[in-house]
């Protein structure tokens, strides 16, 4: 989802009332990003608290690519990563994921073995529908087996966009929540639906509801969702108990999603594809209305869910994301930069109101010529590059209070760029002095590890005979 997308953070159709109520009640973040601006490196960020650069969640086959975790990939989050729900599990908490998991999904990424006590969903984006011969259709898990496959078992109707899958995911989320009150149990519930992502569907009720066509009716639907489930722990009596967090994993695609506020979208490190729409909702301890300007990450809610339940980050490892909890409860702010990475290379850097571009680089001129276009009507000269651009002698600076759509670089002989970037050199020094980069998991990729056989496809009958291993480096064109 973009920014943009929300009442709260100024869309004109007012189509999200629920969430635009979970602001009213809660805290807004006006300047929160995601830690990539793709899917599965942003999410394995956000449960380790730690840039993909460093738990391996990049690949080094070409220079600031995109990768992701597709049926293909080899890889997935290493064991020696801590994730968030297995360090909550030393509090008592009951661990749950709803959706999609996409850190890898061959046996040893299970969620189940990181921690996770309980999962509904998927390994993979619902892609398809496939022959089953070149291509499986993508798994559908409840904990360690799949009980199903998108498109056969779990429709997706890609004429009409409809599909009951977020539908399916409140339930499981309100059941889960009601078990967990009933036994008194502390519970971490990480809702991943993904009813915004190409292809984008939505249920019979909310289909042709909205002004923005199928990608508002997703969005409308999991704003209805998400205030069912705030409902219901008002109603089971936990609501003062339970610290509630949304917000999304990356800029919209706007492939998909109508034209966003920000510059470019999904796979870009400009504003559109890593600044995202965040709301903390904790009825009687976040104050009502508040809005924050601190400057956050994905990265955080590892640090301040851990902070929640009385436990401390793990001293061994670099933790990218901070604690939260002071400027939700106490209003402050706290000095941290934002790095912007695409794969191996850090693109830019925010530091207070300033960014630095250290590479541009949109869409290649191949893909672009293809009508791949992640910058849709939003050409800016000399920064929406379709080539990559280094600028690390001299970055491109902008001042997002007063250009939030990246569009004027300051004059590099002024003496406002010479004073920020005095600043911003020191802190870039710094990171990169200190940056030790994981094993990258994203680099090899082989047909023989897809979803043909995945634990209970014998019980089902749709077990797939797999091809003969030829591992290859994987392309990453983005």
């Amino acid at each position: 989802m973009g920014w943009g997308d929300l009442g709260a953070f100024g869309e004109p159709s007012k189509e999200t009332p629920n969430l635009d109520q979970m602001a009213s009640e809660g805290m807004l973040f006006l300047d929160f990003y995601t830690a990539n601006p793709l899917c599965s490196p942003s999410r394995a960020a956000l449960l380790t608290g730690r840039l993909p650069v460093r738990n391996g969640f990049y690949t080094t086959n070409a220079h600031a690519r995109n990768a992701y975790t597709p049926q293909d990939i080899v890889g997935g989050i290493p064991d020696s990563e801590l994730l968030l729900p297995e360090l909550l599990k030393k509090a008592g908490y009951v661990n749950k994921i709803i959706g999609k998991w996409h850190l890898g999904h061959r046996p040893q990424f299970h969620p189940l073995k990181h921690g996770f006590d309980e999962w509904f969903g998927s390994p993979n984006c619902h892609f398809g529908p496939f022959d089953n011969r070149a291509l499986p259709n993508i798994p559908v898990y409840r904990d360690w087996e799949m009980i199903g496959r998108y498109y056969e078992d779990f429709k997706i109707d890609l004429k009409t966009g409809e599909s009951n899958l977020t539908q399916i995911y409140l339930q499981e989320a309100l059941d889960f929540i009601s078990k967990q009150q009933a036994s008194r149990q502390p519970f971490f519930l990480y809702w991943a639906i993904d009813a915004t992502h190409a292809p984008v569907y939505a249920s019979e009720r909310f289909l042709g509801t909205s002004q923005r066509g199928l990608y508002g009716d997703a969005v409308r639907e999991i704003d209805d969702s998400i205030g069912k489930i705030l409902n219901h722990l008002q109603k089971l009596g936990i609501s003062e108990n339970t610290f509630v967090f949304f917000t999304s994993d990356n800029g919209a695609a706007l492939i998909s999603a109508p034209k966003q506020g920000f510059l470019c979208g999904k796979q870009t490190t400009f504003e559109g594809g890593m600044r995202e729409p965040a709301i903390a909702w904790w009825p009687g301890h976040i104050p009502a209305g508040g809005v924050s300007h601190q400057l956050g990450n994905v990265m955080d809610l590892f640090s301040t869910g851990l902070s929640l339940a009385g436990l401390q980050p793990p001293s061994d490892r670099q933790i990218d994301g901070i604690d939260l909890l002071p400027a939700i409860l106490q209003g402050k702010l706290i000095d941290r930069p934002i790095f912007y990475y695409r794969g191996n290379e850090m693109m830019a850097v925010r530091v207070g109101l300033y960014k630095a571009h250290y590479w541009t680089w949109s869409n290649s001129w191949e893909e672009y010529s293809k009508g791949i276009d992640f910058c849709p009507g939003q050409n800016v000269s000399g920064v929406t590059t379709h080539t990559q651009e280094e600028h690390t002698t001299l970055p491109l600076l902008f001042h997002l209070g007063r250009d939030p759509g990246e569009k004027y670089p300051l004059s590099f002989a002024s003496d406002e760029y010479q004073g920020a970037m005095e600043r911003i050199s020191l802190i870039v020094q710094q990171h990169r002095a200190t940056m030790v980069p994981g094993e990258p998991q994203l680099n090899v990729c082989d047909r023989a590890v897809m979803n043909w056989s995945p634990p209970g496809c014998e019980k089902l009958g749709k077990c797939l005979t797999p091809p003969k291993s030829d591992p290859k480096k994987c392309f990453w064109p983005h």
